[in-house]
């Protein structure tokens, strides 16, 4: 396991989340939701265990919504810029979702799964040897 810190921060720089390691996946979210968190047709987390978040700083402001799944999911966001950095989600209480363009380092991490392909955008197609799941991996 690396030992190098990443720090993800919002468009002006206010909010900072920096972790320990790489994380642990990422998963590329094709719901309606995530659509309209990230401004683009699906959005890309990275999920890093709790214990490898070293620090978030800054102010944030959290919107906290019910999923499709009837969980909870509390996203934080820079007051200033607007920019949705990280999430909580009541389903992997164990870890800290991060907006992975937020690291903004285009090699970091390749997500594992798509999820939420009925809500996808037709003329976006990922990689075929990516597992795929309708709605919510199982």
């Amino acid at each position: 396991m690396s030992d190098t810190e990443h720090c993800a921060t919002c468009a002006c720089g206010q909010l900072r989340v920096t972790t320990l390691g790489d994380p642990e996946f990422a998963v590329a979210c094709n719901c309606l939701a995530c659509q309209r968190r990230s401004g683009s047709p699906f959005g890309v987390g990275a999920y890093d265990r709790r214990d490898k978040v070293v620090s978030i700083d800054g102010e944030t402001r959290v919107f906290e919504r019910t999923a499709e799944t009837g969980r909870k999911v509390s996203n934080r966001f820079c007051p200033r810029c607007g920019t949705a950095v990280n999430w909580d989600l009541e389903m992997q209480s164990d870890h800290v979702g991060i907006a992975a363009g937020c690291f903004a380092d285009p090699g970091f991490i390749t997500p594992a799964r798509a999820i939420w392909m009925d809500q996808r955008h037709h003329w976006f197609e990922f990689p075929e040897d990516m597992p795929t799941h309708a709605t919510a991996t199982p």
